[in-house]
């Protein structure tokens, strides 16, 4: 091996995913095009390169890199390149200038080792001066990351994230214990820290492999929505999956057991096996809700009857008699669950029982499991509606830098009532927590659609409560007249009930445009948003449609419906500053979904006058400013607070011209479209086309083939997902301990 020591002067190829970079190395003598994975390579750098020469039959002569360690530049031409290169947050081309015009070939020493000199500079406080010394410092730590992991196999995209959960342990953590990748850093999964495992020499039959591979078919689980799993199926997905005998498998799942790592239940086939937060979560969903709906209030001094007709007059509405019964029954009840389709009235319902407590003087608090179904409750009660986390008041514990919910058993919820609207979309983590911080009096109404896609989360909270038939349940099921004047209101019940749809009735609102192949769907799809519905209706064609995918990938999914909307809505323009990160490109004006909770994410008014912190999985902004010297995205969300974005961050953010049905649950949107199209059967439900539809408020329109949109009607299966919360509240009525 041959080693060649110069400055990089010229970058000619990076690939970002892999690492593979062309570059131009300055050498004593000449320059030198060199080659291979070198991912951290910026201009300007001295770098020392070990590999040999080939002869490229299409480039001549490169030297091909096997491994390369960066030096500090000594020069204050190098010095330059490397601080105006962007690698450094905070200095750019003028502020680079500025540090080598005050301290020449010591400016790096300065930055590293005293980097509070550099407020003698102009512009430079001492809030910056210490943001670019530990951008320099993390800088340098990353390059040493990637450059000790690139052996295993792992990208620098992923180094980048290691780092940021990890920090200056991270080889450490990584070479201890490689499965912990997968546990904690998103994207990177069983078979890729598998794959690192082995590299490192480790053997298939390594108890931590085994016990790796047990805890992350139980967390697979998770995902598609089960609390638990059979033991014979964690059996047989984990000895798959490690391609290794069962005898094995059922071996560590005691041991596991034992150790309090998983935990066993019997069942009445076989034993369940849990992770231990789930099992705790949907026993204790279980006890607290008979606890709360088994206690006994003291008669109300009121005439229901008379007060419901009162409050008719003053609103002018009138309930139906399932609308009443749901008003009486809040008030009997210490749980009540009200569930209906669109247009059945569950609004006005909430907002009559609203009254009556008010007119009895209690404390009512509402909530909603995420930040744009709070919003949508707000609106229609004209009321304060939290998001669950909110009303839980998610904090920092004083124990541990970890988040919590400061509500609790401990320190409970004061309120006299609490209202949850959107439950369908709560699973059994956090309806625990929720439980958890209501005392033993406070009346609890749960509001949801029964038919709704399940929480994205583990369980199937709503719809096991009102199976059990243990918790009262009042469901709405008259459709109003006012209601019925419009096709989306009609049209989702008949998809409820696998009828046929009205389609292209003349001045309605739900409309059908045959197209069949994937390239006409996406052409009429584009033609809609850039062009017809905004001349027709007057939208703007950015904020009021919103385009729901039932899947990711593919012609018709998020990611390329996205790519080519992002062309028509909002396309390059030598105005809009744009930045370049895993293969996106933000660009200011870009609609962008946060796609992960945030609690600690600090947000601020543009006035400056408001301030305050957490952002939520769901929430849709618009990028409002991009920093490139500072390396920011800022997003306005809620057409008032700002959030400021880190590059590092921007994993938190997709772009949203359009979105999954999924991730539409709790919103609403003036004008839906809906690609209809071949997709996995298990992607062409009738409740995710429900669900779908029931997410526009005046305009839904399918583009697509007719045959997909009947299957879908069709298609009433629903997966089932291993929950125990229905059978364990079905217990109290068969074992005789309900009081009724």
């Amino acid at each position: 091996m041959e080693k060649i020591k110069g400055m990089i002067v010229d970058i000619v190829f990076k690939n970002e995913e892999n690492g593979y970079t062309v570059a131009s190395l300055e050498c004593e003598d000449n320059d030198v095009t060199i080659v291979g994975c070198m991912p951290t390579l910026t201009l300007g750098e001295t770098i020392e390169v070990e590999g040999k020469w080939i002869n490229h039959k299409v480039y001549g002569m490169q030297f091909e890199v096997s491994s390369f360690m960066p030096s500090t530049p000594s020069s204050v031409d190098g010095i330059y390149v490397y601080l105006s290169s962007g690698m450094i947050k905070g200095i750019g081309p003028k502020m680079a200038q500025k540090i080598i015009d005050k301290f020449g070939v010591n400016s790096l020493d300065i930055i590293q080792m005293n980097p509070e000199k550099l407020t003698q500079i102009d512009g430079i406080g001492t809030k910056k001066a210490d943001q670019i010394g530990k951008s320099f410092e993390e800088n340098r730590e990353l390059r040493n990351l990637i450059i000790n992991l690139s052996k295993y196999g792992i990208s620098p995209n992923y180094c980048l994230k290691i780092y940021k959960k990890y920090k200056n342990k991270s080889v450490e953590i990584v070479e201890k214990n490689p499965y912990k990748l997968a546990e904690d850093i998103r994207g990177i999964g069983f078979k890729l820290a598998d794959n690192i495992a082995s590299k490192m020499g480790i053997s298939p039959y390594s108890k931590d492999r085994i016990g790796q591979g047990i805890i992350y078919t139980l967390n697979k689980s998770l995902s598609e929505g089960h609390t638990f799993l059979p033991k014979s199926k964690i059996i047989k997905n984990a000895s798959s999956l490690l391609e290794i005998e069962e005898e094995y498998i059922k071996d560590m799942i005691m041991k596991l057991a034992l150790e309090q790592k998983i935990q066993l239940e019997k069942g009445p086939i076989e034993d369940n096996v849990y992770l231990i937060p789930y099992y705790i979560s949907e026993n204790g969903v279980c006890k607290k809700l008979i606890e709360l709906s088994q206690y006994k209030f003291k008669d109300i001094k009121i005439d229901i009857e008379e007060e419901i007709k009162k409050i008719e007059e003053e609103e002018n509405i009138k309930l139906a008699n399932n609308q009443k019964e749901a008003v009486i029954q809040a008030i009997k009840k210490g749980v009540l669950v009200i569930t209906g389709g669109p247009g059945t009235g569950k609004t006005t319902t909430i907002n009559t029982i609203i009254k009556i407590f008010e007119n009895l003087k209690m404390d009512i608090c509402l909530g909603a499991p995420t930040g744009r179904a709070a919003k949508r409750m707000s609106e229609t009660t004209n009321k304060e509606a939290k998001t669950i986390h909110r009303l839980l008041e998610m904090g920092y514990s004083s124990e541990e830098n970890e988040l919590v919910f400061m509500k609790s058993d401990e320190d409970p919820l004061d309120t006299d009532v609490l209202i949850i609207d959107e439950v369908s979309m709560v699973d059994v983590l956090l309806m625990y927590n929720l439980l958890k911080a209501i005392k033993v009096g406070t009346r609890v109404i749960l509001v949801g659609d029964s038919d709704q896609l399940p929480s994205v989360g583990a369980g199937n909270v709503l719809k096991d409560i009102i199976d059990s038939d243990v918790i009262k349940v009042v469901k709405l099921n008259e459709i109003f007249r006012q209601a019925k004047e419009s096709m989306i209101v009609v049209n989702a019940h008949k998809i409820n009930k696998g009828e046929s749809l009205y389609l292209n009735a003349k001045d309605k609102d739900f409309y059908f445009i045959q197209k069949n192949n994937n390239e006409d769907i996406v052409k009429e799809i584009l033609n809609l948003v850039h062009e017809r519905l905004p001349v027709y209706y007057g939208i703007d064609n950015i904020k009021d449609i919103q385009i729901l995918s039932p899947m990711r990938k593919g012609d018709t999914g998020v990611f390329n419906l996205n790519a080519q909307l992002q062309k028509v809505l909002n396309p390059k323009d030598k105005l809009k500053v744009e930045e370049s990160f895993q293969k996106r490109i933000f660009r200011v004006g870009d609609k962008v979904m946060q796609i992960k909770n945030n609690y600690t994410k600090k947000w601020e008014t543009e006035d400056g006058l408001e301030k305050g912190e957490g952002v939520y999985n769901g929430d849709i902004g618009y990028i409002y400013h991009i920093d490139k010297e500072e390396k920011n995205i800022y997003v306005l969300f809620d057409e008032s607070k700002i959030i400021s974005y880190d590059y590092n961050e921007l994993d938190e953010l997709e772009h949203s011209f359009c979105t999954t049905i999924h991730k539409s649950q709790g919103s609403e949107f003036p004008v839906i479209i809906i690609p209809i199209t071949w997709a996995p059967p298990m992607l062409l439900t009738r409740n995710l086309l429900y669900t779908a539809v029931t997410r526009a408020k005046k305009l839904v329109v399918l583009v697509g083939d007719i045959k997909y949109l009947n299957y879908m009607i069709k298609n009433n299966r629903i997966y089932d997902r291993h929950s125990n919360l229905k059978l364990k509240l079905s217990r109290f009525i068969e074992e005789g301990l309900l009081i009724e």
